[in-house]
């Protein structure tokens, strides 16, 4: 959407600007992005044949205390969780000291998160899952950002635990002024990144190594 429109009772909509490099600056990219990831994750899914079963969940409250996607956790008793939300990008003066991860730069995993403000919990990922997605990213000839981060909380660091444990992983976008008004993503990361998740899931078998220890 560019521009302004109208709607009815809800007036005007946020706006969305296309910035110069492929950029876009606007409301509530966090999450909007990762819904169109996703999207095109499910709408390439639905295409294939085989493979391992796939459900794609669209959580709800996630910053209360990860409401939504504990429950998606314990209704569908995964083996394997992959969560998709955007990643802190670092390459403005303020964030330097918190990371590497830089706007359009590439899709990243996180090798480690912890939240430290009131809920002792994070993700440290499974190797597997580390491993499936280098081994994707190599093969699709793509850079893969890493990210670790102090004061985050991702819908993973419940849903690992759930059943008898998840092989769990967080993948994301890099962006930037999360949570102001007007966040700003790279396009051709979303699209690098829905091509990633779907070479990760192609890759998924019978015997992909979900126990902690056998990768």
């Amino acid at each position: 959407m560019a521009g302004r429109r109208r709607g009815g009772r809800g007036g005007d909509l946020p706006r969305v600007w296309r910035r110069a490099g492929g950029r876009s600056a606007g409301t509530s990219v966090d999450d909007r992005a990762g819904c169109a990831v996703l999207l095109e994750v499910a709408r390439a899914l639905a295409a294939r044949k085989g493979g391992a079963t796939v459900h794609v969940v669209f959580s709800v409250q996630e910053e209360f205390n990860l409401r939504g996607a504990v429950v998606a956790g314990q209704a569908l008793a995964p083996d394997i969780a992959i969560q998709m939300d955007l990643m802190l990008a670092c390459d403005t003066p303020d964030p330097t000291d918190l990371g590497d991860m830089r706007l359009g730069g590439s899709p990243g995993i996180s090798l480690y998160s912890f939240h430290g403000r009131g809920t002792l919990n994070g993700v440290i990922p499974h190797p597997a899952m580390v491993q499936l997605f280098e081994d994707a990213a190599r093969d699709e000839n793509m850079p893969l950002q890493r990210s670790a981060q102090v004061g985050v909380l991702t819908d993973l660091s419940y849903v690992q635990t759930v059943h008898q444990g998840v092989a769990c992983i967080d993948v994301g976008f890099p962006m930037r002024y999360s949570h102001s008004s007007l966040e700003v993503c790279e396009l051709q990361d979303l699209v690098d990144l829905t091509t990633l998740i779907l070479a990760a899931l192609s890759k998924i078998g019978a015997d992909f190594p979900i126990e902690r220890g056998q990768a």
